[in-house]
């Protein structure tokens, strides 16, 4: 088969679904009518198919030869954000739109499924199989995860597995690679600092948590200049401080809330350790007591440096050089892909999808993101080309 010109052939297809997926969001956990449409297209073109983690769903195809299994991960979410685009396919549901190209992704995703089921029902076929994970939840409680821990990683076993994301900083015709790590892990941080009540006019009575707050969150901020190198990106960001009952009283309670940014286990538990250190001592040397809770978010995605020499070389076959683009220095977002590599050798990179000219500028997650239609013919040449690589590597 002529990969590309078989691209071509369906783009007009693969526009109209990414236009009445992107005109229908819906928010995570209630991807309904996205898990139906997609459903209906995957039996429409002959996919073994079956939902997962509520609102997703899992394709499978299965090549008449035996050999590895590769999956592909596509999520399906929108935000709630009212989209403001004078465009004929704008999201109709108010309050809710795709401006994290969620449905360019699930495009991608099913234009890859039907190409592959091709090859796959050909008479050479494939050696191996491919499987679609269609995520629902991207954007909460990582679908990602839910999907793992249900076994869409299993039967058959996944022994890679790919992703991608549109990015709007990036024209379309290009790709963004890089190895190693990519996005940070991702905990939530909550600080409970106690001390003791008292008039505001007699505070030596108390034992003022103001006082004691204002320390801890001058001393965290050490962690990050002090304590790690400065070539090891980490975020500590406290958002929230609340506390207190009036203004002539010494407040006994104070509560911080905020986000631990890390790019590797190692850093993230040190972090976590230096945090749980200075908020104890902290409120022990004013004569109260600090206590501080973890929540776990994502994991940091690091790419398979074996994966990403397949992608470049799929990029520079059909791309060329010239439109590939290496990121230099990860992020600290987080990417709840990571959930998928931890079990696989997993490779994720960045699909150009702006247009300077056609005025496609604006950033994900606003209310005028937008993509240049044309990196839907990107996604799927070098996903279709990724796969058949790793199988037959």
């Amino acid at each position: 088969m002529d990969i590309q010109k078989r691209v071509n052939e369906i783009f007009e297809e693969l526009v109209s679904i990414r236009r009445d997926l992107h005109k229908n969001p819906e928010l995570s956990q209630n991807e309904f009518r996205t898990q139906k449409k997609i459903q209906d297209y995957l039996n429409q073109w002959g996919i073994e198919n079956y939902p997962c983690a509520d609102t997703g769903v899992v394709g499978i195809i299965r090549g008449k030869h035996e050999g590895r299994t590769i999956g592909l991960r596509g999520d399906i979410d929108a935000l709630p954000i009212n989209e403001k685009n004078d465009k004929p396919y704008c999201s109709i549901n108010p309050g809710v739109m795709h401006a994290c190209g969620h449905d360019a992704h699930t495009t991608v995703l099913l234009g890859v499924g039907k190409i592959i089921k091709e090859l796959a029902d050909s008479e050479e076929s494939i050696a191996g199989s491919v499987k679609l994970f269609f995520q629902p939840a991207e954007e909460t409680v990582g679908g990602g995860e839910r999907m793992v821990k249900e076994g869409c990683m299993e039967n058959p076993h996944v022994d890679y597995v790919l992703g991608l994301h549109v990015m709007p900083y990036i024209d379309a015709g290009k790709v963004e690679l890089k190895y190693g790590k990519l996005n940070a892990s991702t905990d939530s941080i909550k600080i409970k600092l106690s001390g003791k009540q008292a008039h505001g006019a007699y505070p030596d009575n108390g034992i003022d948590a103001i006082a004691m707050a204002g320390s801890v969150i001058t001393s965290l901020q050490t962690i990050v200049s002090r304590n790690i190198s400065p070539l090891n990106s980490v975020v500590i960001s406290l958002g929230k401080i609340s506390g207190g009952v009036k203004d002539n009283v010494i407040a006994d309670e104070v509560e911080i809330t905020g986000t631990l940014r890390a790019l590797d286990d190692e850093t993230r538990n040190f972090a976590k350790q230096r945090i749980s250190d200075i908020v104890n001592k902290t409120a022990s040397a004013y004569g109260g007591q600090g206590t501080v809770d973890f929540y776990d978010g994502y994991q940091a995605l690091i790419n398979n440096d074996e994966v990403v020499d397949v992608i470049k070389e799929t990029a520079e076959k059909v791309l060329g050089r010239e439109n590939i683009v290496f990121k230099e220095f990860p992020s600290l977002g987080a990417e709840d892909f990571s959930y998928f590599s931890d079990v696989a050798k997993g490779g994720f990179f960045h699909l150009g999808c702006g247009n300077k000219e056609k005025g496609i500028t604006s950033s994900i997650h606003t209310e005028g993101f937008d993509i240049d239609e044309e990196c839907l013919k990107v996604g799927v040449l070098m996903q279709v080309n990724n796969v058949i690589s790793l199988l037959n590597k």
